[in-house]
Formats: C-alpha cells, sequence, structure tokens
C-alpha cells in the first residue's frame, strides 16, 4: 500500500509549447478553441486515478507568475513535468540549459522529486524526438521517462499524467540504475531481506507453496498453476542457478524483479516492498517498525498470543539441528533480515542456555518477554525487520502487544492480569545480588564462578510457576548504594526483594533503611531474604532483628536462599505469587490461606451451580 495521500504534478516549460492545452485537453477529452495564457489548479478525484490517490495539476507561465511563484510551486510539487514542442528545437534546448538548472537551484543536486519530460505537438512531425532527448535521461537520473502526446488529437494524455503520478508513486531511481542495467545496491538488499522472510523452511528456495502465500500477501491472489509455470519458464532460460530443485531461488528472484522494472512495471517490485514495510527510499518506514502504542501510566507491555506463534515459528525454522537451542550460527541466521544483532554477549546470562551457551527456546522466549517489558519499541521494531506482518497476516506488529491495566486496577481487583511480574532485588554490595538473579536461571555458586564479569546482565527472567499457572519472573538488581538516590518511579515494579547477608551483622541495617524510605508508604509488596544461609548467621547489628521487622511491618517473615550447590528455589515462587497477588501484603503464610479459601470457595460455587441446572433440568423432565 502506498503511503502518499496525494500526488502535486507541476507542468513547466516554455512559452507556447501546449502545456495549458495538455490540461484542458484531459479534462474536456477535446482541443480547446480557446486557450487561456495559464490554465486553473485542478484537482482530480481519487476514485477516478488508477492509484487511487487525489491528483494536483498545476499549470505555470511566466506571462502571469513570477520567479517567486516558481520557486514555490517548484517546491510544493510531487512531480514535474517538463513540456517542449517536438517540433520546437529551442524549446528542447531549454531544458538544459534553463530549466533542469533552475530545479536543481531550488531543490539541489540531490533532489529526489522525479522529473517527466513531455513532448507535446507530435501530430505535426513525423520524426521522434527521443534521440535527443535520451542523452538527458541518461545524464540526468532523476528524470524519470519520456512521453510523446498530442494535445490536438488526444494521443497519450492520459498516459502522460498517468506517468508523471507513477514517477512519484513508483520511481525507478531507488530501484533501478539505467547506465548498468541493474537493480541498485538498496533495492538487492530490500529484496534479499524479503526472500529471507518469505522462505518459510529456511532451505534457500521459494517452492511453490511459499510462491503462492507471498502472492496472496503481497497481490491478494493466488498464483496459477499456469503462470507459475511460465515464470519458472522465464527465469530458467534467462539466469543460471535461478531454479534449484524446482523452487525460485534469490538469484531468480531478483531476476524476476529486474525484468518487471525494465518492463516498465515499476508498480509490481514497489507492492512488493512496500508490503515488507519501505518507503521511496528504500528505507524501512518509521510507521513500519515503530507503530503508535497508547501506555497509560502504571500499564506495562506484553507479548500477545499471535506474537508468541510468530516467535515459535521463527524458532522452528532458523534451529536447524532441531536440538530445541539456537547456536551461535543459528542466532545470525535469525537476526540476517536485522540492520544489526539486538542481543549481546550478556544474553547468555540473562536467560536459560544448555551446557554449550546456546540460548534454549524457554530462553529465547524468556528474552523477548524482557525486552517487551523494559523496551516495547525495541520489540515492534524487531519483529519488522523479522516480518511479523507478512507472516501472521497483520495489518501491523501492534498486535503483538498486549497492554495490561494499571496496578492500582490488579489491587483493586485483588489479582494481577499479568503474565510478566518484575522484581527489584536490592542489596548491598557484597551480598549475593549476582547469585540470586544467576539462582533464577538454575545456576549455583560453582557456575557463577565460572562467569565473565564483564558480561554480567543486571535482568535475568525465567518462568515460575505460581498456582499452576506460568508465569515471567524478571529480577533486575539495584544496588542499595544508588537506589537511595533514585526517585520512587525508578523504583516502580510488581514486587521488591530485599537482600541481606546473614554473616554480615551490618548488612540488614541497610534493607531497613531503604525500606523505610521508598516502600514503607506504597502498595508494592516486599519480600525480606537471607543470602549465605548455608553458614551460621549472625545478630544484626540494627534497633529490630530482619524477623521482628517484618513482623512490625506487616511484611512476610524473612526467607533464606543458598545455592552454594542445591539452590533455593522457593523464593522465586514467593515473589512470584506476591505479585500475582499484590492485594496480600500480610505474609505469604496468611496468603497462602487466603488463596485456599477463595479456591476453596469458587469450587463450592462451582458445586451449588451444578446442582442448581440439574435441578432444574429434573423439574422440566
Amino acid at each position: 500500500m502506498n503511503s502518499r495521500k496525494d500526488v502535486r504534478i507541476l507542468l513547466v516549460g516554455e512559452d507556447g509549447v501546449g502545456k495549458t492545452s495538455l490540461i484542458l485537453s484531459l479534462v474536456s477529452e477535446e482541443f480547446p478553441d480557446e486557450v487561456p495564457a495559464k490554465a486553473e489548479e485542478i484537482t482530480i478525484p481519487a476514485d477516478v486515478t488508477p492509484e487511487r490517490v487525489p491528483t494536483q495539476i498545476v499549470d505555470f507561465t511566466f506571462q502571469e507568475q513570477t520567479e517567486e511563484d516558481l520557486e514555490e510551486e517548484i517546491h510544493k510539487a510531487s512531480v514535474i513535468c517538463i513540456v517542449y514542442a517536438v517540433d520546437d528545437e529551442p524549446s528542447i534546448v531549454k531544458i538544459e540549459e534553463f530549466w533542469l538548472p533552475r530545479i536543481h537551484k531550488s531543490l539541489g543536486e540531490n533532489s529526489r522529486t522525479p522529473i517527466v519530460l513531455v513532448g507535446n505537438k507530435s501530430d505535426t512531425v513525423e520524426d521522434h524526438s527521443m534521440e535527443r532527448v535520451i542523452p538527458l535521461m541518461n545524464q540526468y537520473p532523476e528524470i524519470e521517462t519520456c512521453v510523446e502526446c498530442s494535445a490536438k488529437t488526444l494521443k497519450n494524455i492520459s498516459e502522460l499524467f498517468y506517468y508523471a503520478q507513477k514517477a512519484v508513486l513508483h520511481p525507478t531511481g531507488p530501484l533501478y540504475n539505467s547506465e548498468e542495467k541493474d537493480l541498485t545496491e538498496h533495492c538487492k538488499k530490500a529484496l534479499s531481506r524479503v526472500f529471507k522472510i518469505c522462505d518459510m523452511d529456511n532451505d534457500g528456495i521459494l517452492n511453490d507453496r511459499e510462491l503462492n502465500y507471498f502472492q496472496k500477501r503481497c497481490f491478494n491472489a493466488p498464483l496459477q498453476p499456469q503462470a507459475l509455470k511460465d515464470v519458472k519458464s522465464v527465469v530458467e532460460k534467462s539466469v543460471t542457478d535461478g531454479l534449484k530443485d524446482d523452487g525460485l531461488t534469490q538469484k531468480g528472484f531478483q531476476f524476476l524483479h529486474t525484468l518487471f522494472i525494465q518492463r516498465g512495471r515499476h508498480e509490481t517490485t514497489w507492492t512488493v516492498l512496500r508490503k515488507f514495510g519501505y518507503n521511496n527510499d528504500l528505507q524501512l518506514s518509521k510507521e513500519y517498525l515503530f507503530p503508535s502504542l497508547k501506555i497509560a501510566k502504571g500499564a506495562t507491555t506484553e507479548l500477545s498470543g499471535q506474537a508468541m506463534k510468530f516467535l515459535n515459528f521463527l524458532f522452528t525454522k532458523y534451529d536447524k539441528d532441531k536440538d530445541g537451542c539456537l547456536s551461535t550460527t543459528e542466532v545470525q541466521s535469525l537476526f540476517s533480515t536485522c540492520p544489526y544483532m539486538p542481543w549481546g554477549p550478556d544474553v547468555t546470562n540473562a536467560v536459560c542456555t544448555n551446557e554449550q551457551g546456546w540460548i534454549t527456546y524457554r530462553g529465547y522466549i524468556a528474552q523477548w518477554a524482557l525486552t517487551t517489558l523494559l523496551d516495547v519499541r525495541r520489540t515492534t521494531e524487531y519483529f519488522g525487520y523479522l516480518g511479523y506482518s507478512f507472516i501472521t497476516d497483520q495489518e501491523d506488529t501492534k498486535t503483538a502487544i498486549v497492554v495490561t491495566r494499571d496496578r492500582k486496577q490488579d489491587i483493586l481487583h485483588k489479582q494481577s492480569t499479568r503474565n510478566v511480574f518484575q522484581c527489584n532485588v536490592l542489596g548491598p554490595k557484597g551480598v549475593g545480588k549476582t547469585a540470586f538473579l544467576q539462582g533464577l536461571l538454575g545456576r549455583n555458586m560453582k557456575y557463577v564462578a565460572s562467569l565473565d564479569k564483564n558480561n554480567l546482565p543486571i535482568y535475568t527472567m525465567n518462568t515460575v510457576q505460581v498456582y499452576g499457572h506460568e508465569k515471567y519472573l524478571l529480577l533486575h538488581e539495584i544496588d542499595i548504594a544508588k537506589a537511595e538516590n533514585m526517585s520512587s518511579a525508578e523504583l516502580t515494579c510488581d514486587v521488591v526483594c530485599l537482600l541481606y547477608d546473614v554473616t554480615n551483622p551490618k548488612s540488614f541495617e541497610h534493607c531497613s533503611k531503604i525500606y523505610e524510605q521508598h516502600f514503607q508508604d506504597r502498595q508494592i509488596s516486599c519480600l525480606v531474604v537471607g543470602t549465605k544461609s548455608e553458614m551460621a548467621e549472625v545478630k544484626q547489628e540494627c534497633e529490630l532483628q530482619p524477623h521482628e521487622f517484618c513482623k512490625r511491618h506487616r511484611l512476610s517473615p524473612p526467607q533464606f536462599f543458598q545455592c552454594v550447590d542445591k539452590i533455593t528455589t522457593d523464593v522465586y515462587h514467593k515473589l512470584a505469587t506476591m505479585a500475582a497477588f499484590p492485594y496480600l501484603q500480610d505474609g505469604l503464610s496468611s496468603n497462602s490461606h487466603v488463596i485456599l479459601k477463595f479456591s476453596i470457595g469458587i469450587a463450592v460455587l462451582a458445586v451449588i451451580a451444578f446442582s442448581v441446572y440439574k435441578y432444574q433440568k429434573n423439574s422440566k423432565n
């Protein structure tokens, strides 16, 4: 679909070449008896133009207008038609001597405004003027085409304005280098991305099924068997290695588009490119990569069911050896349609991997969920690069995102509807925050000791079960020293984990201060966790011991964590549960009791409802 809202065609040229006559002949479909010095601006409605785009046609003459008027009109024009008379050599000379330099002066040498040369009065001569203007077309790449016509006989009048409109909507310059008779490098790169996205099974060719899906998505019509056979025949005869195993190779795919352009069917290639998000500069448009999302204050962003299907498709496509993991090579192949890699070297320490450090399917989904929560624009951007809209048959990437309700609403309804929870992990230096984050991924202290300290992330994410439902828990490491200077907004999350070292008597004091400073009066669940619990616990040098502090502030009793060998995983489940049920602030033991009562209540209501239904049915019988 073309994104332009209208096309503005400006006609310039020497007086007497027939600019005004061309416009009047188009409108009235007959040659005018009397021709004014200048035609009024006319607008052709969208429903009567081939491209369904409203078109303004503007006449210019120095008889009634000034240099300032010309400057303004040149800047407003979508396309400029330089009209000359085929029987008037001076009007042809003026194209190069005056009109092209004048347009360059206004727009600059690198202007992308297309130019169409129009040879009027073709009825007055037998010879063509093309041989005189072809050198100009080769010298000036902005000249899209040349059309010979006659306002008097109406020859090529409609075609003239069609080509002018086409020069705007389907320009040749970005696609094709006329001198080299080959696609531009930008066009080749764009078509390479299109090919890779359409190659659903990642075997390097487009088979009949893939070509049919491509045809339906781009042109809203299936590819007829005979047409498909003809296409393959042309490719096979014209280019070496264009076909392989009866499928179209990337070389064959690009050859077809070269052929379309050479035969004047630019719109075919542009239709494909715009379906995949490209603008007239062959760049992916901002609207395609960054669709407008309305995210209210307090809401978060998650992956939709459609997005999960898309990610599953991509993982299956690029997991060539079907081992359930993505190797470094497979990850590079996955993101080969993207301008750069979205994941840095720390990704293998942020999500689950196998022993070789390759991302597992669970880790792969977790990384996308992490990105969507923290930087949703990055998710829509990369979904755009990866072809989400084409693969899923969706209008744009907005359908990949679910915007949750405000957390205040979760508290009001006494249960969160979210599937991804953020837990801020706060604690002083040396308390074991890194080990705690890595523990979520099932990694003990021996593994943590082997990690490259330069690639340690401040986030880890994994799935956690909450009463039989799989949720994603994101741990965010925050040093308490930095937290003291952070705003409440920066510390907002679903649940807070305050870590203290049970072997350090001065450790808990930091936790108590940060809680009273940032969380005491906020509706955010907090869990106090003592680390290094495999060692002897010492008395903390503060007013209240951890269990007393939690009791006073109506917090859950302190939990204890160790990961020297076996990892205490219960603490992660408790954090996720507290995030899922944000209204429960009185401790996990009472939380469990309340939730149990809630579940029993649901079961009782179900039994009563079934009994009523059975009674009513028996009564009717």
